[in-house]
């Protein structure tokens, strides 16, 4: 959410809230000069209706506000939870992008071949593949395609799921999913 958007949102407040201040006073004036009721009760009307609206306005700008503020905790949180798997995951991940280039190498992939591999398994489009190396849409496609033939795959879930298939959970994070066995003081394994 725009800062700006709440500082239109905080004009347009203030505005209604002089506009409010007017017509409430305006039918005071307006009685003590001896208007009819009936000019003063459609004054106040419009006062009121005034009021609505700065309310409605306020309470929505504080909604917003929350929301933002959520969201952008959210986001800190999620930048936080991305930066610690990172750091976890470092090793692991530079041991991957090796593998995944030895096994390139193995293919016989040219450079480019290789670089557009790497971006197709990072979950890239042709057409973004083609846009972060400055190439055409059309040689990206082709180049693709080429990784596909020398590899033996059918396509890009098939490179993914070369690379990943034998990615499992631990042995450990296996078994803490299982449902934990209890046993009886005579030694018995309940389930």
């Amino acid at each position: 959410m725009d800062l700006g958007f709440f500082a239109r949102k905080g004009t347009m407040a203030l505005y209604l809230a002089v506009a409010f201040l007017f017509l409430a006073v305006d039918p005071l004036l307006d009685l003590q000069a001896g208007e009819g009721l009936r000019h003063v009760l459609l004054e106040l009307l419009f006062a009121l209706f005034t009021l609505v609206g700065l309310v409605a306005l306020v309470w929505d700008m504080y909604r917003e506000k929350g929301q933002r503020l959520r969201l952008e905790r959210d986001l800190q949180d999620a930048h936080g939870d991305a930066a610690r798997w990172r750091s976890e995951a470092q090793g692991l991940l530079e041991g991957l992008g090796q593998a995944i280039d030895r096994q390139f190498q193995r293919w016989n992939l040219s450079p480019a071949e290789r670089d557009v591999g790497i971006l197709l398994l990072k979950g890239l489009s042709h057409k973004e593949a083609a846009e972060a190396r400055h190439t055409s849409e059309r040689t990206v496609r082709q180049q693709a395609r080429e990784i596909y033939r020398k590899s033996g795959v059918g396509g890009r879930a098939e490179l993914s799921a070369w690379f990943l298939e034998d990615l499992l959970l631990p042995d450990s994070a296996r078994h803490h999913r299982a449902e934990p066995e209890t046993s009886t003081q005579n030694g018995e394994v309940l389930p």
